[in-house]
Parts: C-alpha cells; sequence; structure tokens
C-alpha cells in the first residue's frame, strides 16, 4: 500500500489505495453485475470497486435530419421519434427484459460501499466539513451563496469517452479493438447531431452558440410557447441567423432576440423535462438503438462512465457541495451529449457552461462569481487547459487520465477527504 499526502488550499487530502484486477470476464460480459436497467436515471447504486493507488493529481460535424417544424412541440408533443438507423448497427428489437418496457437506462447497481450507508442526503451546517459530523435531512436546495465546494468537471474523455473513439486515441492507449472503437464513436456522434438538431433546434442556434442557457433569457418576454410555431416565425430568415449572430450575446433587433430567447427557454424545457428519461424523448426504435450503443461503450470503455456516475453521486449527495461542467462543446451539442450519457440528474441546465467560444478561464471566472469567495473550488479534467487555469487560479486539480483515476476520486470523497 502507498501513501501520498497532499496540501491543497484550505484543506488536506491523506490517500492510499491497492488497484483491482478487471471488471470483466471474457469479452463481452460485465463480470457478475445485474444487468443493465433503464428503470430510471437517478443515481442509486454502482458496482463496487476496491481502492485503488494513484499519485498527486494537482502537480502536475455536424449531423443533418430532418428539422421539427411543428406549430406545437411542447415536451409532451416532442417525444415522436423520428425514423432513422445507422447503417452499421440495425435496431435491436425489444426483448422480454425489464430494460425493454422501462424509459431510461440506468448503470448496473451493487451494493453500497461498507461504512457509508448511515449518510443520509441533506443539508449540514457550515461546519459540517469535519469528518464523521452527521448529516441531517432538509430537502431545501442550497442557495449558490451557501455552497461549500464547487467540482468543476471537464467532460469529454473526463466523464465520458468520445473524442478518442473516433481518433484511435483510446483504442490504441488501452489495447481495445480500433475499428470497434471508432464504429461505436461514430453511431454516437449520429445520435448527438440528430438529437441536437431535431430537438434541440441547433440548426438554428448553431451559428448563434452561447455560454450559459439563460444568457438571452432577458430578452425573453415570457410569452406562452405551447401553440407558438418555431418552424414559421421568420428566425432563419437571410436577415437572421447568418448575418445577426455576429459574437456570444452581440446579435440583432429585438424581435430577432426574442425568438432566439423563445428557442433557449424552450431547450430548457425539453432539457429539464428529459434530463432522468432521455430515451422517451428519442421514442421508440431509436430508445432500443441507443440502449445498444450505451451497453457496448460501457464494455468497451471498462464501465468508464458507471465509474465517473458513481464519483457525481457521491458530490451530489453532499447538500452544500456541486457539480458544474465546463465543455470546449458548443452549448447546445453538450446538451446532447449530457443527456444521451445519462448525465442530466448530476448536472441541472444551469450548471453547464460552454467554453467553445470565450475558453475555459472566461468560465471559471463566471463559476467562482457565482458561488463566491467562501466556496472551494477543485477542478477535475484531462486537458492542458483547464489545469492551467486551476493552477492559475489556485484551484486544486484532479487529473482524470484512466479509470482507476475516477476510482481513486470515488474513494476520496467516500472518506470525505475531498
Amino acid at each position: 500500500k502507498a501513501v501520498t499526502l497532499f496540501l491543497f488550499p484550505s484543506f488536506l487530502i491523506f490517500l492510499g489505495a491497492g488497484i483491482s484486477s478487471g471488471l470483466f470476464q471474457g469479452t463481452h460480459a460485465i463480470s457478475s453485475s445485474t444487468p443493465f436497467n433503464p428503470a430510471q436515471q437517478e443515481f442509486s447504486a454502482y458496482s463496487s470497486y476496491s481502492q485503488s493507488q494513484y499519485s498527486p493529481y494537482y502537480n502536475s460535424h455536424h449531423y443533418n435530419s430532418p428539422y421539427i417544424t411543428s406549430s406545437n412541440i411542447s415536451p409532451a408533443a416532442i417525444a415522436a421519434p423520428l425514423a432513422y438507423q445507422h447503417p452499421e448497427h440495425p435496431v435491436m428489437m425489444p426483448n422480454p427484459s425489464p430494460e425493454s418496457h422501462t424509459a431510461d437506462y440506468h448503470p448496473p447497481p451493487s451494493p453500497p460501499t461498507p461504512g457509508k450507508e448511515e449518510g443520509i442526503p441533506g443539508r449540514r451546517g457550515s461546519d459540517s466539513k469535519l469528518r464523521g459530523r452527521k448529516r441531517v435531512i432538509d430537502p431545501a436546495p442550497p442557495l449558490d451563496s451557501d455552497i461549500e465546494r464547487v467540482f468543476i468537471w471537464d467532460l469529454d474523455e473526463t466523464i465520458i469517452i468520445f473524442h478518442s473513439l473516433l481518433t484511435g486515441t483510446f483504442s490504441s492507449r488501452f489495447g481495445k479493438d480500433s475499428s470497434k472503437a471508432v464504429s461505436l464513436g461514430l453511431w454516437m456522434e449520429e445520435m448527438i447531431f440528430n438529437l441536437a438538431d431535431s430537438r434541440l433546434f441547433f440548426n438554428d442556434l448553431e451559428e448563434c452558440d452561447q455560454v450559459h442557457i439563460d444568457d438571452v433569457a432577458s430578452d425573453d418576454n415570457g410569452q406562452d410557447l405551447s401553440t407558438y410555431n418555431f418552424g414559421s416565425d421568420g428566425f432563419q430568415s437571410p436577415a437572421g441567423a447568418g448575418s445577426l449572430c455576429i459574437g456570444s450575446g452581440v446579435h440583432g433587433g429585438v424581435d430577432w432576440m426574442r425568438k432566439l430567447a423563445f428557442r433557449y427557454r424552450r431547450v430548457k424545457e425539453i432539457y429539464n423535462t428529459y434530463k432522468n428519461n432521455v430515451g422517451g424523448l428519442l421514442g421508440s426504435p431509436k430508445r432500443e438503438e441507443w440502449l445498444q450503443l450505451r451497453r457496448e461503450m460501457e464494455v468497451l470503455t471498462d464501465l468508464w462512465l458507471t465509474q465517473a456516475l458513481k464519483a457525481l453521486a457521491l458530490i451530489n449527495s453532499r447538500p452544500n457541495c456541486v457539480n458544474v461542467l465546463v465543455t470546449t462543446t458548443q452549448l447546445i451539442p453538450a446538451l446532447s451529449k449530457v443527456l444521451l450519457y445519462g448525465l442530466g440528474s448530476a448536472f441541472p441546465i444551469e450548471n453547464i457552461y460552454s467554453a467553445t467560444k470565450t475558453g475555459k478561464e472566461s468560465c471559471f471566472e463566471r463559476v467562482s462569481q457565482r458561488f463566491g469567495r467562501r466556496a472551494v473550488y477543485v477542478v477535475i479534467g484531462d486537458g492542458a487547459e483547464e489545469e492551467t487555469v486551476a493552477k492559475k487560479k489556485n484551484m486544486p486539480f484532479w487529473r482524470v487520465s484512466c479509470r482507476p483515476d475516477l476510482e481513486a476520486l470515488s474513494h476520496a470523497l467516500e472518506m470525505d477527504y475531498l
């Protein structure tokens, strides 16, 4: 066993561990875990993992598809599926298993970590950072100013494996089937942009990208959109998107900006309605295709996402801690990724920021202004940009370069070291 001492700004971390053997038996089976259960999207239980050995971390397109033009795209009506099928992956017919009769995908469950059953999610006082302090139940969510610790996550190659599948980096690094990895990456890419285009207005908003979902909310007059016709309101006229979307926050006239704000408001409504039930948003048969894709990607990546979800859930279970996502993906495709990878419960839409136009330093600044100087900020990522910004702002940085790094993070969270 190895013991490592971390000195983060304002807190100490002692981490120690040993790495377990693989999570799989054979090529395609996920050991003896219960089969994937899509009954709900809540983080209730995860596969058990042993402690992992690790070293210090602080030092260191566009898919075109038919666009919905219905005069009424309320969440109830939007669930109608689109017909498309990946050429190399025929849609699987529903099977008699429980997941064929339920709405969503769920990671493989297992008993909770020993010694942690008594931890009850709820509000705790400002002095409850001390280990061993019993938490009490209070359903009221904390205000931004009450947050004690903010975990700022990168998305690609940190929480999810996506881009490295397309480039072949993941398969070459971890000894996986490169053709299978690329095929799954292309399949997921197709689903991401299909969802973004057909459900989340990406055809309209691609050139009008925002950092945050509420950045144009001040232009929204609160009009009832239940019968609003997004397809015929003139938003995509020649004088619209192409010439008016000059940059984030600087656009055209009042009427056009109101139409833009309507679209972002509808995106927010759809996200909040389906964040725990993306299968209902996709509809059948695409839902079955999505379930198949999620299973195959988890097998290929050795349950990478499941381990990330465990860490996210541990943070969410704390009353005065919060997960924030800062990604270089444009906002609408980022929301599509979050939904398809089952991260909706981990990240309220208000906690998702796109750094495509402004860069991560600007986003980090926005996050720190929002939650205040009293909060402690921990950055989790795989890239040089977030690490550089974290060091510049004296924020602890936790590097994720392999699945054991996520296991180590979960262990540190379970032991209240983070």
